[in-house]
């Protein structure tokens, strides 16, 4: 029989906490009796009364109901929904302080999870100006009083915060937006509700290539049917572009019922699916980064921060120390913008992604610059790296790019040519250097001890400030062979 431990508050107390830390994802963290006490809103520094509202036998949430000490680091938020909606966590925090505590997790994840105490962290790269940046939105729908509204979903829920304006996106994306929501309510299309599952309109995404000044306009819809037939999709993509001489194409995406999709199928009979129906203009638009030309779909991944992403890539070419001659490997290439990037420095570079679809994109990228020295494959790395190996293919340096989730254990044993967990030997003869690229410290931490089990030394990481006011950080770290 387990007794439940004497915690030391109840849901309904109000208690005053200390605010000493931050969580992963931006909350203030107090302790009472070394009982952790998460608090959104609470910065560290301060003292807060704040009343509890879930209580687990590990730690307890609280809303934040006084600051009673306020930080030097607070600021008041730019946005009228802050706190509301889920898209910013850290709007009340000045943003040098943001970079420090974004720089203190990465910190904390690499000394607490990785076991990695000497690692240099070095500060992060920020942005001169941290708003604006976003050439994505994406909007949920919802009808409120019979009108319909659109926005970003309130944390944890499917409930749609409308959102207007909205400071760290792109200023068009919100303004083809809100007319592409006036336009939806001209031509009746009724709107997605999560919980029924009925209704035709989930999503407006709006991408836009900052680079070349090319906007898209997807409609992801529940079912391929459009009301009133396809000529009445049509007319609703003319009417779009004809409102913005930017919107070079607007593409309907189906989405199933149940969330899936169809563009994610590898189906050959799922083609237009996947690349989404045309409603007006081109299937794709083009941008430009760092002197390159990238070809963006509806389904493509693409990073949201252009200015960022060159930094970080440029950080990961220096970290790389390519002289021209060597053969590099890009795991986990997705559309092949590392891959290109790298390739203007190397002899070759070989680019493995799972994803047959962004295996496409990379060669169409590759082609669309006129690059000849990269190959792409699709499979997984653990799978294709042993492949290449028995071909005689070595590499000098490998890029990884994972996706959240980090990398797969038989695919670190794969790189470095050591054995993985179980003992197996994954055996690809392994790289001297190691360029690690993530989006989340906790998995990055994981990694890294493992890829030190495997023989390889982590030498520096440099994070990089992708997202301004919210508490994800990106990093790129360099690691060489013991």
């Amino acid at each position: 029989m387990t007794t439940k431990p004497n915690l030391p508050v109840r849901a309904g107390d109000c208690v005053n906490l200390a605010i000493d830390g931050y969580s992963n994802e931006g909350e203030g963290v107090g302790h009472l009796d070394r009982f952790a006490v998460f608090v959104p809103g609470a910065l560290a520094g301060e003292e807060v009364a704040a009343c509890v509202e879930q209580v687990k036998n590990s730690y307890a949430r609280a809303r934040l109901e006084r600051v009673l000490r306020v930080s030097p680091d607070r600021v008041d938020p730019t946005c009228s929904v802050f706190g509301e909606c889920g898209g910013c966590q850290l709007l009340h925090l000045d943003y040098p302080a943001q970079l420090e505590m974004k720089r203190q997790r990465v910190v904390d994840a690499v000394q607490r999870i990785g076991k990695l105490d000497d690692a240099v962290v070095h500060p992060v790269i920020g942005m001169d100006e941290p708003w604006r940046y976003r050439n994505k939105a994406q909007y949920s729908m919802a009808v409120r009083n019979g009108e319909i509204v659109a926005g970003y979903l309130a944390r944890g829920t499917h409930r749609v915060v409308p959102t207007g304006d909205c400071a760290i996106q792109h200023e068009p994306n919100c303004r083809i937006a809100d007319a592409v929501r006036r336009l939806a309510a001209e031509f009746g299309l009724s709107i997605h509700d999560a919980r029924s599952r009925a209704g035709f309109l989930k999503n407006i995404t709006v991408k836009n290539a900052f680079g070349t000044r090319q906007a898209m306009v997807i409609l992801t819809t529940n079912g391929a049917r459009f009301p009133g037939g396809r000529a009445r999709g049509r007319e609703l993509g003319r009417r779009i572009a004809d409102l913005f001489a930017e919107v070079k194409s607007v593409v309907q995406l189906i989405v199933d019922s149940k969330g899936g999709a169809h563009g994610e199928a590898h189906d050959e009979a799922h083609d237009e699916a996947r690349a989404g129906i045309v409603l007006w203009g081109e299937p794709s638009i083009v941008d430009t980064l760092d002197g390159l030309r990238f070809r963006i779909s509806a389904t493509s991944f693409y990073q949201v921060n252009p200015s960022q992403t060159v930094a970080l890539y440029r950080k990961a070419i220096e970290y790389a120390d390519l002289t021209g001659g060597e053969r590099v490997l890009d795991a986990y290439c997705g559309v092949g913008t590392v891959s290109l990037f790298m390739a203007r420095a190397a002899r070759e570079v070989y680019g493995i992604e799972s994803v047959r679809a962004a295996v496409r994109d990379a060669q169409a990228n590759a082609a669309l610059n006129a690059i000849a020295n990269t190959r792409f494959i699709e499979g997984r790395v653990e799978r294709v790296l042993p492949a290449l190996a028995r071909d005689g293919i070595a590499f000098d340096v490998a890029v990884v790019d994972p996706p959240r989730a980090g990398c797969d254990p038989e695919a670190l044993g794969a790189l470095s040519g050591g054995a993985i967990g179980d003992g197996r030997t994954a055996g690809a003869g392994g790289v001297s250097r190691l360029v690690y690229i993530s989006c989340n410290p906790a998995t990055l931490a994981r990694d890294l001890a493992v890829l030190s089990r495997l023989g390889y030394r982590t030498v520096e990481i440099q994070p990089v400030d992708m997202f301004p006011h919210t508490y994800h950080v990106e990093t790129v770290c360099l690691l060489e062979r013991k």
